[in-house]
């Protein structure tokens, strides 16, 4: 174990085996690893933005055994939004300062390629200053295979839409046999690749995501990491990754545990040794609750993600964060958790330090 730790203070690549005994190791020793890189990237700067999540339908194609959010399951509330109830919501969230839209939702094959793809012009028509960050790439393979284009033609469409970057989601945990379990019929973690490879090759950047805390093992984890990491190798698109934890209420995966807060976060200092590629952790309050998040920045993580406003499909699991956080709010529990309040824009611009 001394010659991992010390690979990981000279700056080495770890590969497969020595990433996973890193579980192995004591959480104070993780952390420490794990801050100092954080601490030589970012200093003491936790970044955030003022973001508005939009999920505009719960009606779903695919069934996933972990999604409380589908209407189709355990939630009989079916709802899709028309584009002028979007279109008030982003008024309402321009005016009270928000600087992004983060738009995904269900997969919905009774509303038509263009109620997807149009509601983004309107958006970007209406309010040019809006970054909108949407469509997770299992919602560009629902799309692309459901109306019969290539994922090119799709990201095409997106971007003379006004999407501006793309989302995490979707990746959940990339082992096939995990995959067939917990999301089968959904994107495969090949097509995940692809897809965001694609979007990286026309100058476009997005974020990348793991769900985990469910069935998977710690070795599926590492996997997931590392696939990320070689294709961050080839395109260096992601800004950002987002270690999820799984929300266990109103699904049928029927978990019985739960991961302990010390599993979380020496999850989260593996990501930022493992992932030495990927600018920023983010420590995604909405899944992990906030005060682990705020412990999650002694761990490697730089960004908390953001304000949120409101958020319907982790709060369908469980979630506590159906109508975000305040920004005052926010400001202050980074503050008084010793760290530096940093607004940034969704490509990690720094607009304003508290």
């Amino acid at each position: 174990m001394n010659s991992i730790i010390t690979k990981i203070e000279q700056k080495k690549r770890l590969n497969f085996d020595e990433a996973l005994k890193l579980y192995d190791l004591d959480l104070f020793t993780l952390g420490t690893l794990a801050d100092n890189i954080r601490v030589q990237m970012w200093g003491k700067k936790s970044y955030f933005n003022i973001n508005r999540h939009i999920n505009p339908t719960n009606v779903c194609k695919d069934v996933c055994k972990f999604c409380a959010f589908s209407a189709s399951r355990k939630n009989p509330n079916q709802y899709t939004m028309s584009h002028e109830e979007i279109l008030k919501i982003a008024q309402e969230s321009q005016s009270k300062g928000v600087k992004e839209l983060h738009i995904v939702s269900a997969h919905n094959p009774n509303t038509g390629l263009l109620w997807y793809l149009d509601i983004f012009s309107k958006i970007k028509k209406e309010f040019p200053n809006l970054h909108i960050k949407a469509l997770t790439a299992a919602e560009i393979n629902f799309l692309a295979s459901e109306y019969n284009h290539s994922y090119e033609e799709i990201i095409d469409m997106m971007i003379e839409s006004g999407v501006d970057s793309m989302p995490g989601g979707g990746a959940e945990i990339f082992d096939e046999e995990i995959r067939d379990k917990i999301c089968k019929g959904k994107v495969t973690s090949d097509e995940w690749l692809q897809i965001h490879k694609l979007w990286h090759k026309r100058g476009r950047h997005s974020n990348a995501t793991m769900l985990f805390g469910h069935i998977e093992e710690q070795k599926h984890r590492i996997d997931h990491m590392i696939r990320l990491r070689d294709l961050q190798d080839e395109t260096n698109g992601f800004n950002t990754f987002i270690p999820l934890v799984y929300q266990r209420e109103n699904n049928f995966l029927n978990v019985d545990g739960f991961l302990s807060s010390s599993e979380i976060l020496k999850t989260m200092a593996i990501s930022r040794i493992v992932l030495d590629n990927i600018p920023h952790l983010k420590a995604y309050w909405v899944t992990s609750t906030i005060n682990l998040s705020l412990i999650s920045q002694e761990f490697g993580a730089d960004d908390l993600d953001g304000t949120i406003e409101r958020e319907s499909i982790n709060s369908a699991a469980g979630a506590k964060s159906a109508n975000g956080m305040a920004l005052s709010e926010f400001v202050s529990l980074i503050k008084n958790s010793g760290y530096e309040p940093v607004l940034r824009d969704s490509l990690y611009n720094e607009i304003k330090s508290y």
